[in-house]
């Protein structure tokens, strides 16, 4: 661990007036082009075992190290892989025996684990979001970018091809004309997570001083530890990290082509309702992001239809047009385009298909371009940059600031807080699903229309001091992300 902290101490201190950041790294072995690229994963749960799959079943990689502060799941992850299973992921940044880190934590630990493994010389690979916190996410920016090294995130959709072609279509080919706005719909039904009456006690094998890491120190009211951290903002970033990080990445890409960085407007409501869970996270979450080319609203759900219901919610924008319950669709003057995973239609105005997209199976190609990046030890290779992955979290990390310092909820305030096309309607569409429940709106929050710079990364403005203390959080001691001065 010593020598991870004297780099970490090195980066900190290197500055662009001072000697050439890569100096204070350690060496990064090259690798010829019939050597095995060794990797290891750190995060042995449910996503770590399927990208572990992935590369492992790529051409040229071994998988050498496997890090979880849980010994069972270290343990068994490892043995598949014929690897070495360590508790501490600090180990695997001390090792020489690791070229390249798949990085599948819990979102709390992303940037400090991307961060440290950089510094220790090695390429990286990061599960999405890229962060917890916007400040947090831009550290890791500037760490990438010093150090020189490869390092990319796992939204894996910026390898499939069929994003370029709707690109195309609708951009060059300007199938559909002008873009209006787009919305976009994660609408899957989940479960209450429980609530315990006494504080969760953490499951023996699990070091739970490593687990938490950067996180705060809080007790836990929910039935299980792992995986129901996504729905508790100490150490997940609800459904709006999870699933909404896919989607708007899917909308920055196609629909902006990456021109905007991060939303100058914000306006988000919602709630945690119907379950009386241990969750703090909303489970009800719809937004409103502004740009200053074309908006994107955003309706997120985890109830189902009814509350006893097996389906999911809806918010149709037009009665013959497929709204995807997890996708987006772009409203263009001459029709729509409905995108989701692997898949996407284009609609004319009347309702009709005039065009069909269809994707592959994508995280083998996300982890191959990866690996091609590597070695070729050339960043600009990657099918997404580090930087466009911080920018497709920003949405998601806004988005979720905005509900945290949200307000009384009212609902005509809240439907004219925006003149975008559509706003008002999904307004009165979010609150009449939720009559079934037995919800009113009146028990939600929402907040005041927040302004965001995205060149500063700051809120200004109404309602600015607040948001701005939620773009960075205080870390435990001995687990702080460092700052990173910019080059």
């Amino acid at each position: 661990m010593s020598t991870v902290r004297s780099d970490r101490r090195n980066f900190i201190r290197t500055t662009a007036a001072g000697m050439a950041v890569v100096g204070a790294l350690p060496a990064t072995r090259a690798i010829a082009a019939n050597e095995e690229l060794r990797v290891a994963v750190v995060g042995a749960g449910g996503r770590g075992t399927g990208v572990a799959a992935a590369f492992a079943a790529t051409p040229g990689v071994r998988l050498v190290m496997v890090a979880d502060p849980d010994s069972g799941r270290a343990n068994k992850l490892a043995a598949k892989h014929d690897a070495v299973p360590v508790a501490d992921m600090r180990k695997v940044f001390d090792s020489d025996d690791v070229d390249a880190v798949v990085i599948t934590t819990c979102n709390h630990w992303h940037c400090l684990a991307a961060i440290w493994a950089l510094q220790a010389g090695k390429h990286v690979y990061v599960e999405k979001p890229l962060s917890h916190t916007q400040w947090e996410g831009r550290q890791l920016v500037e760490a990438a970018r010093k150090s020189g090294l490869v390092c990319t995130i796992g939204t894996q959709q910026r390898s499939d091809p069929m994003q370029a072609e709707a690109k195309q279509f609708l951009h060059q080919d300007k199938g559909l004309g002008k873009i209006e706005y787009v919305q976009a719909n994660r609408l899957g039904r989940r479960e209450a997570i429980g609530r315990r009456a006494t504080p969760l006690t953490p499951p023996a094998e699990v070091d739970y001083n490593l687990w938490l890491g950067p996180a705060a120190e809080q007790a836990m009211y929910r039935d299980n530890l792992h995986y129901d951290w996504h729905w508790d903002f100490n150490t997940g970033s609800g459904e709006m990290g999870n699933w909404g990080v896919h989607i708007l990445d899917d909308i920055r890409n196609v629909a902006y082509q990456d021109s905007v960085s991060t939303p100058s407007r914000i306006v988000a409501a919602g709630g945690r309702v119907a379950w009386n869970d241990g969750g703090n996270t909303p489970n009800v979450h719809y937004a409103v992001l502004e740009t200053d080319s074309f908006p994107t609203l955003m309706a997120l759900s985890n109830l189902a239809d009814q509350p006893d219901g097996k389906g999911s919610w809806n918010c149709p924008i037009h009665p013959r047009v497929k709204n995807p319950g997890s996708g987006y669709v772009v409203v263009c003057e001459g029709g729509y385009y409905c995108g989701q995973r692997q898949a996407g239609k284009a609609y004319d105005k009347d309702g009709k298909v005039i065009r069909t997209f269809k994707g592959g199976n994508i995280v083998p190609l996300h982890v191959k371009n990866f690996v091609e990046s590597v070695l070729a030890r050339d960043p600009s290779n990657l099918n997404v940059s580090i930087e466009e992955g911080h920018n497709s979290t920003g949405w998601c990390n806004l988005a979720n600031v905005a509900f945290q310092v949200g307000r009384s909820y009212d609902s005509g305030a809240l439907a004219n807080a925006s003149d975008v096309a559509g706003w008002s309607r999904l307004v009165e569409q979010m609150e009449s699903q939720l009559k079934p429940f037995g919800v009113n709106a009146d028990s939600l929050s929402a907040s005041a229309v927040l302004t965001h710079d995205p060149k500063t990364e700051r809120f200004v403005g109404n309602g600015s001091e607040a948001a701005n203390a939620m773009l960075k959080r205080t870390y435990r001691k001995g687990f702080e992300v460092p700052e990173i001065v910019s080059a």
